[in-house]
């Protein structure tokens, strides 16, 4: 973390700065069940899940990505369809190109906050439902041409209740009825070159408390689309890819929420809580790998926003005094594989806007090139 000052507790805003710790661990079971059956399922333990009153950190275990799925393949001179439905419980998570909301972002993140600015934090692209929901989609993929899908999700309950195992109740999303979801895709390959380029989209009903989903007043109605494109070449010891990806969200508050009062430190009126908000993220990113071995990335990401007193926080570090949810900044990273299961890596994400501002956006005196992280990783796979 470049400055942990401008903060009334650094030991609490900065746990674990500059320290070497255990992170997380995932068992994952894939593969092939019958000769059209086959699952991906992840179980994730978070070191750092919990905190006392003590200050002792307590680890806990969850479930992650989930995709269990049916699929067959059709083949004749001039056609190649593969087609399948999928129960999975993350919007995305099927898709065959890493530009999706699910797979972008691929570093695990401690929990720690001193990670709370490394780049697995800054904005991604994603889906206002987010994970640990059940949802079951259809998929068909047109000679290699042509990929859709569609279906819907809900709260994960019942014979689904384990895509949620072990998340806690009041940190489970729950939603209103079926949630439906879509994706289109047109994808080229040439040789070693491969482009795809696509959209996709969600609306979902989120109730704003999920231990109390009796009152459908309460409820949250996200619309979000978004557009992506990955470009590949792929051809020992290179590979190159550039990727591109946007998502719009569109949120209706809440009655109960809405048009509500809000004062500054000093008393005096805010303009009153928004009816609805909206969102725009983009990511873009460039890698090169060389002989599967040592790799470079360097990647943009840009928030945008409407201003809202609902955001108003004048809590030193994460805190918010403009109301407006703009991010902007670059993450720079470089990578060695030394050995097949371990992934060294350096990333410096860089902030030029936090919260709304350059300067000051906490109205603590801290600036948004104050959260530039450095972010050093040991990740191994076996």
């Amino acid at each position: 973390m470049r400055n942990t000052s401008h903060s009334d507790d650094p030991s609490a805003d900065f746990q674990k700065n500059s320290s070497l710790l255990f992170a997380s661990a995932s068992v994952f079971l894939a593969g092939k069940v019958t000769d059209n059956v086959g699952a991906f399922v992840q179980v994730t333990y978070d070191n750092y899940a919990k905190q006392g009153s003590d200050g002792s950190w307590r680890g806990h275990t969850s479930a992650d990505n989930m995709d269990i799925r049916y699929a067959d393949r059709f083949i004749g001179p001039d056609r190649d369809i593969i087609f399948g439905v999928t129960a999975n419980n993350n919007p995305s998570v099927t898709d065959p190109w890493n530009s999706a909301p699910a797979w972008m972002q691929y570093v695990p993140v401690p929990s720690p906050t001193s990670s709370a600015f490394i780049d697995g934090a800054a904005p991604y692209t994603g889906f206002a439902a987010g994970g640990n929901i059940a949802g079951v989609t259809a998929y068909a993929f047109w000679n290699q041409t042509l990929y859709v899908e569609a279906g819907g999700y809900g709260s994960a309950r019942g014979v689904a209740s384990f895509m949620s195992a072990g998340v806690a109740d009041a940190e489970k999303t729950r939603l209103q009825g079926t949630n439906p979801y879509w994706r289109i895709a047109l994808s080229r390959e040439l040789g070693a070159h491969n482009v795809m380029v696509g959209l996709s989209g969600m609306n979902a009903d989120v109730y704003d408390d999920p231990l109390d989903t009796s009152d459908p007043a309460s409820i949250h109605h996200f619309h979000d689309i978004g557009a992506d494109a990955q470009y590949q070449y792929l051809l020992d010891p290179n590979a190159v890819t550039l990727q591109l990806a946007y998502m719009r969200d569109t949120h209706h508050v809440p009655a109960l929420l809405a048009n509500q009062p809000v004062f500054d430190v000093d008393g005096k009126p805010l303009a009153n809580t928004n009816s609805t908000d909206r969102a725009n993220v983009l990511r873009a990113k460039a890698s090169y790998i060389y002989r599967a071995k040592y790799g470079t990335s360097l990647s943009f990401f840009n928030q945008t926003g409407t201003t809202d007193s609902a955001l108003y926080d004048p809590t030193p570090v994460f805190g918010n005094v403009s109301g407006n949810p703009g991010i902007r900044g670059w993450t720079a990273e470089a990578f060695v594989t030394p050995v097949q299961y371990l992934r060294i890596g350096l990333q410096y994400t860089m902030y030029d806007r936090y919260n709304g501002a350059s300067h000051n956006y906490d109205g603590a005196g801290r600036n948004a090139s104050d959260n530039d992280s450095l972010f050093l990783y040991f990740w191994g796979a076996y």
